[in-house]
């Protein structure tokens, strides 16, 4: 049987349904997909890069969470941060959110965007991101949530997409982020964010599994360890991720295979999603090409089998479809389609993310709870 592609499972077991039930265990009138069960107060400890898989494989180096019963829910398509951060930040999949990759085409302007960055074009991020967040809804209800995370993040245009309505804690150091988390938690009806992201950095340098993210997950899981052993009575902690990572074991340059360049005008998304974006008249022979070169090794579809097939969530908002390749080439084996003369740090990478595997998709879903 040939290889399918695991399609989110949107509107009950995904990173949008997990921030509506958190909002419904604080008493708010939000669907609860994941049957959560009410609280005082909710913290969501986010990791950056935590796979299911590779926790599951790791498990002696994370003895704490490994100790913890485990629900695993799916990250979204693409499986890259600011799509799960969005997703988490909304309660939206991605086709209505339409933060749709790391590097999307912005219809009509002929450029890329990089939505990490938020880079390539001067963006308003309530234009690029309109959808009320699931923080400003909160903020209505009289929670008052907030994020911990480092002071970088504060102010910029991913930020103004995903966290709007919270009020931001920065803290650089683990001992910063368990304390004042710890000391947000205290607050009666707190609903408290707090990120970590060495994991994956150190992933896409040096690998999963590698001694260097062995030594970052030991320290995720101790850093997990005391904010369970700090929580108040009546909390609730959830640790989560926004998508896995596979190594790579294969490279193909998109910039120096002239199949993969006749008739493309723009390469977006990133090495395991890729944004394919046609010359005009190009679409039908770009897919061509794209199935041909990489068979047996990638999905490739065009826009309508992707939003059709509901790789970005049942619905595709009409006005973000521009955003989306007319090709879309996802990777199911280890190969990773770089680009390094246009990005030369991500082909530089040992791992990768934003595919549909399951070592991409799956992220665990743990709980704690102080009641």
């Amino acid at each position: 049987m040939a290889n399918l592609p695991l399609v989110p499972a949107y509107g009950g077991a995904s990173l949008g349904d997990l921030a509506r039930s958190l909002l419904s265990a604080l008493g708010m009138d939000e669907p609860n997909p994941l049957a959560i069960e009410p609280a005082d107060r909710t913290c969501l400890f986010l990791v950056d890069g935590l796979g299911a898989e590779s926790l599951a494989a790791h498990a002696g180096a994370a003895p704490f969470l490994s100790g913890i019963a485990a629900r695993t829910l799916t990250a979204g398509f693409p499986a890259t941060t600011v799509t799960s951060l969005c997703s988490l930040g909304t309660g939206l999949s991605p086709g209505e959110h339409g933060m749709m990759g790391l590097m999307l085409a912005v219809p009509g302007a002929g450029q890329l965007f990089n939505c990490l960055r938020w880079t390539g074009m001067p963006m308003d991020p309530l234009e690029w991101q309109p959808s009320a967040t699931v923080y400003e809804r909160a903020a209505a209800a009289g929670i008052e949530p907030v994020y911990v995370a480092p002071a970088e993040y504060e102010g910029t245009g991913l930020t103004g997409a995903v966290y709007r309505g919270v009020r931001y804690v920065g803290a650089e150091t683990v001992d910063e982020r368990v304390a004042r988390t710890l000391a947000e938690l205290a607050r009666p009806r707190a609903h408290v964010t707090v990120y970590y992201g060495d994991l994956d950095a150190t992933g896409h340098m040096t690998g999963w599994g590698s001694p260097e993210w062995l030594l970052q997950l030991a320290i995720v899981d101790e850093m997990a360890q005391r904010l369970a052993e700090g929580l108040p009575p009546g909390t609730a902690l959830y640790v989560t991720a926004d998508h896995g990572m596979v190594n790579a074991g294969e490279k193909i340059d998109a910039e120096a295979t002239p199949e993969l360049t006749r008739g493309v005008a723009m390469l977006g998304g990133e090495a395991r999603a890729r944004h394919v974006y046609a010359e005009p008249g190009a679409a039908g022979e770009v897919l061509d090409a794209w199935s041909e070169v990489l068979r047996g090794r990638a999905w490739v579809v065009s826009r309508q089998e992707a939003v059709e097939s509901g790789w970005f969530g049942p619905r595709v908002r009409t006005r973000w479809l521009g955003r989306v390749g007319d090709v879309i080439a996802v990777p199911y084996t280890d190969l990773a389609i770089t680009a390094p003369s246009s990005h030369r740090i991500e082909a530089l990478f040992t791992g990768y993310h934003g595919s549909m595997t399951t070592a991409e998709q799956h992220v665990p879903l743990l709980e704690v709870s102080a009641r």
